[in-house]
């Protein structure tokens, strides 16, 4: 080979090696594995809840699971006065009957200790150092006899009627008792919410009044008239009815207004040295 030619291949090699060579970066291609590679990664789900979670609406802790067991057993002690049965119970006794022995014994000693003794509808009644409960109506009344001695009463003493709902609560067979009692009570339904309310028919007020009179009684028009008005217009007329009957408004006078404190005047003594004692509260007199 020509000596030349290798001097030059040499040279040239030097140079190569010389001179730092950048290498291109193979740029990626788009098969199916780069697309892999790009996905983002998932995240881990959830871990899934236990299936016996715990309700705070039914948790033996919540005070809407206390309530609604009280609830049931003064709902289950109306029901059983209402049919006749009211003897006292205790706490067990009652828990059986309603279905709820499951309940805690901090349960049991709040509805034994609180809720039951505290309770307005609900009487305690102790028998050999035992708590026993039953049921506590709005009025004492356990036949016709006594219905009938207290409507009489409340129509004696211009009290009015009594809610159906009341005597309802109290009245054991309740039906049976207003169905004897026809002749002597009265039904009305009061207005504003459509509730009956029961009047006792007082047999020596029964009295038949001139048709004539009670279309003049009628055709008088008050709306609109408060009883201040209406007792102005009988005053007027010469009626003291409302008077009589007791309706009346007291009047109230307006007070006195508290007038000035006059000074209180004091009697003088020793008037007969007026003009000889002289004052030395301001002008001392000089030491001698």
């Amino acid at each position: 080979m020509d000596p030349a030619l290798l001097k030059e291949r040499e040279a040239f090699l030097k140079r190569a090696k010389a001179t730092p060579a950048v290498e291109k970066r193979k740029i990626k291609s788009d098969d199916g594995n780069d697309k892999k590679a790009k996905k983002p990664k998932m995240k881990a789900p959830p871990p899934p809840k236990p299936q016996n979670s715990m309700d705070y609406k039914i948790s033996a802790g919540s005070s809407q699971y206390k309530f609604g067991i009280l609830t049931k057993i003064v709902k289950h002690m109306k029901t059983k006065h209402q049919s006749g049965l009211n003897d006292p119970l205790e706490l067990e006794e009652i828990l059986d009957e309603t279905s709820q022995l499951d309940i805690t014994t901090k349960m049991r000693r709040w509805l034994s200790t609180e809720s039951l003794v505290n309770n307005p509808k609900i009487t305690v009644v102790k028998e050999d150092g035992v708590n026993k409960f039953c049921f506590k109506p709005k009025f004492d009344i356990h036949d016709r006899r006594s219905l009938m001695k207290l409507l009489k009463s409340y129509d004696i003493h211009g009290r009015g009627g009594i809610l159906m709902d009341d005597i309802e609560e109290s009245l054991p067979n309740m039906d049976k008792v207003l169905k004897s009692l026809q002749e002597h009570i009265i039904f009305v339904t009061r207005p504003t919410d459509k509730k009956q309310i029961l009047f006792y028919n007082d047999r020596y007020c029964r009295f038949s009044i001139d048709e004539d009179f009670q279309k003049l009684w009628r055709s008088v028009g008050v709306e609109g008239l408060d009883e201040q008005k209406i007792e102005e217009y009988l005053n007027k007329q010469g009626i003291s009815s409302m008077d009589a009957s007791g309706f009346r408004k007291v009047s109230t006078l307006p007070k006195r207004k508290k007038g000035k404190q006059q000074k209180r005047t004091f009697k003088k003594h020793n008037d007969h040295l007026e003009g000889v004692l002289q004052d030395y509260t301001e002008n001392p007199p000089a030491k001698k």
